[in-house]
């Protein structure tokens, strides 16, 4: 007999909803006998089907339910998903670069995939579709047909699964470096072993956007392989790209050199200590991009994040000319985007200056959220206009 799990008086609300994960302390009784990582049957108290997933008893997320209509045959789910993932993003346009399959928000939990080029990067989070793992790329292959596909497993949420982190090429052939194409740009992404899975796609419409803003002298913080710094050389007249990786910035100097471009400039430097360098300078810059990495990936640590991105906003907020821009970034969880905001404007007034919000943005289409379960929505990008100083009487 498969698992059937009961949960406690009043816990299906969240789940019935629509949220995926079932806690362990939400469960009053398990039935039947089966192994780990197999597919259960979620029940309310009295025996109401609520919904099917992956079980993990390693893990704090009993079950992620990815079926809510009965159905038992799992890996067939598993393949109707991937294949609306991948017509969804058809339909949006998508098509040399983008995340091909974001985990819950496509209905399937754990598993994420970015296309580059020709080469997918798989990433397996949980211990159901970790076992299911030669299926996966089986199906990525028939419906994608890459050159190769690898795998970046290598994320410490994986020991909250029972699970070591992986790496590796699992089907076809992966070249060191692969040549995507983003917004015009030809930018060579390394997906066995920069950031993530390579390349942060979520970034991608707002890099296009920041040309809007980019005019004069623009200055990229944290700038990374530099995404944004590429983009805003397309509208600006020089631009300044700082990181404190040399490696980041030698992947930056390798795709300025094959767009054929002239007005990039790359400095190695804490970012903190530069921004301070500049305002003693009294340097401005005609736009600032702030694209950090996540300053806190649990919730204790909100405060302490939230303190460094006052830090650095209030730096860059004096270092634009009046009337000029700051597009400036979060992509951590923890850090929502009411207390973002708040955060900001105490930038603002830290500043001097007066500020207009121009834009509001997130991450791209072609990384959904379900409106019942907002852990997918992390990513934060608003557009400053940073007008005159004030001026106090």
């Amino acid at each position: 007999m498969a698992y059937k799990i009961y949960l406690k008086k009043g816990e299906e609300r969240r789940i019935i909803d629509g949220h995926p994960w079932v806690y362990a302390n939400e469960v009053a009784r398990i039935e039947g006998k089966d192994k780990n990582g197999s597919l259960v049957t979620v029940c309310t108290c009295d025996g109401r089907y609520v919904g099917s997933g992956f079980v993990n008893h390693a893990s704090k997320i009993l079950v992620r339910i990815f079926i809510r209509n009965g159905r038992e045959d799992a890996e067939a789910v598993l393949a109707e998903r991937i294949h609306q993932a991948h017509e969804m993003r058809r339909r949006l346009g998508y098509d040399n670069c983008y995340r091909a399959v974001f985990a819950e928000a496509d209905g399937l939990p754990g598993l994420v995939v970015d296309k580059y080029a020709d080469v997918l990067c798989v990433q397996i989070g949980t211990l159901g579709m970790y076992q299911r793992k030669k299926f996966v790329v089986d199906t990525l292959v028939k419906e994608f047909a890459p050159n190769g596909i690898f795998e970046r497993s290598d994320i410490p949420t994986r020991q909250k699964e029972g699970l070591p982190e992986e790496t590796g090429v699992l089907f076809g052939e992966v070249p060191e470096w692969v040549q995507i194409e983003e917004n015009g740009l030809k930018m060579a992404v390394d997906v066995r072993h920069g950031q993530k899975t390579g390349y942060f796609l979520d970034q991608k419409d707002n890099r296009l956007a920041l040309r809007r803003y980019a005019t004069g002298q623009t200055l990229d913080c944290f700038c990374n392989s530099g995404g944004f710094a590429l983009n805003a050389a397309t509208t600006a007249t020089h631009v300044t790209a700082a990181d404190i990786s040399q490696t980041a910035l030698d992947n930056v100097q390798y795709n300025v050199q094959l767009n054929g471009l002239t007005n990039i400039t790359t400095v190695c430097a804490d970012v903190f200590e530069l921004l301070r360098s500049y305002n003693s300078e009294k340097r401005l810059f005609d736009c600032v991009v702030l694209d950090p990495p996540a300053f806190t990936k649990s919730a204790n640590e909100t405060a302490d994040a939230l303190h460094g991105y006052a830090d650095i906003n209030t730096l860059a907020m004096k270092l634009v000319r009046d009337g000029g821009y700051l597009m400036t970034c979060s992509c951590s969880h923890f850090v929502t985007q009411a207390a973002f905001e708040k955060m900001l404007s105490a930038c603002a007034k830290r500043s001097g200056r007066r500020v207009q919000c121009v834009e509001v943005r997130s991450q791209g289409a072609d990384h959904p959220t379900l409106l019942c379960a907002d852990e997918a929505h992390y990513l934060k990008c608003y557009v400053l206009r940073i007008c005159d100083r004030e001026v106090v009487i």
